[in-house]
């Protein structure tokens, strides 16, 4: 049976998968970029929890990063709107169906990358706060 932590990070590539930017999770990235995008989800760090007694609780505030990478001529207007389809995409189900009490992506800091021989990216790792509670710290 998996965790409450994959089952959270499971559904959010799901909902990251509904995007039309290939959505990968935990995988390096691939020598060529889609056109419409590339999304790698990070399962990052649960962190130090909370925890309350009566009954034992551990809140969690998990930083998992998705990385979002663009190519192209029109590289900026392509970010620009992957990284909006990202927060739409969160902001219309803050819990992920239940599962979490809030999900909450920060602002991501673009850089451009230069690849020789191919047009240049743009990149950038976006952190995203998964607050979580659970009764077992490995459950």
């Amino acid at each position: 049976m998996p965790t409450s932590r994959e089952t959270i990070l499971a559904a959010l590539h799901t909902r990251l998968s509904a995007l039309p930017a290939t959505a990968l999770r935990g995988d390096v990235l691939p020598e060529r970029v889609p056109a419409e995008g590339l999304l790698i989800l990070r399962d990052g760090e649960p962190g130090e929890p909370e925890v309350t007694l009566s009954p034992l609780q551990y809140h969690y505030q998990h930083r998992a990063e998705i990385e979002a990478v663009v190519q192209g001529p029109d590289r900026d207007a392509a970010f620009d709107t992957l990284t909006a389809s990202i927060g739409s995409r969160l902001a219309a189900d803050r819990t992920l169906g239940g599962l979490c009490d809030w999900v909450e992506a920060e602002a991501p800091r673009p850089v451009d990358l230069s690849v020789e021989g191919a047009a240049n990216l743009k990149a950038a790792v976006i952190p995203v706060v998964l607050h979580y509670s659970t009764a077992d710290a490995l459950a």
